[in-house]
């Protein structure tokens, strides 16, 4: 094993509470899955049982969302548990949100709220994951750690 798989002292030492920031930033990763998954739902219920343009693209856009909502579910109960593997999936989330959120922002819809909304989460997020107290709950180093 090397010593990169085992766990550094900040990772020991980090058997105390969760810091609030952690939680937080598990809660909003969780919603941001929750939130494809009922998106996902709501295409594909309607692909199969109502009448779409075309019934295939709604039933593999729900499908398609629904398969997204793993990662930031997987990462939310990564954060929950302290697992340092974690960070990159959330982080990865909160970047493919943006420009999904910039896109919404740019139409004439009521999707605009839900754009403000999600930049808002994304942003959020992502000071919540490189913040110093949650990257040592999650034993990461960074940059330039010294190896004992």
């Amino acid at each position: 094993m090397s010593s990169e798989q085992n766990p550094t002292a900040e990772a020991a030492e980090a058997t105390g509470p969760r810091p609030g920031r952690l939680t937080a930033a598990a809660a909003l990763a969780g919603l941001e899955g929750l939130a494809l998954v009922v998106g996902g739902a709501w295409m594909l219920v309607g692909g199969l049982t109502g009448h779409p343009d075309d019934r295939t693209s709604a039933v593999t856009g729900g499908v398609t969302l629904i398969v997204l909502a793993l990662l930031p579910l997987l990462a939310a109960r990564g954060l929950l548990a302290r697992r340092g593997w974690s960070r990159g999936p959330a982080v990865i989330t909160q970047l493919m949100a943006l420009p999904v959120a910039y896109n919404m922002l740019h139409s004439d819809s009521v999707a605009i709220p839900m754009g403000i909304a999600l930049a808002v989460v994304a942003v959020t997020s992502l000071v919540l994951l490189v913040n110093p107290e949650t990257t040592q709950a999650l034993g990461i180093r960074g940059p330039g750690g010294a190896r004992k």
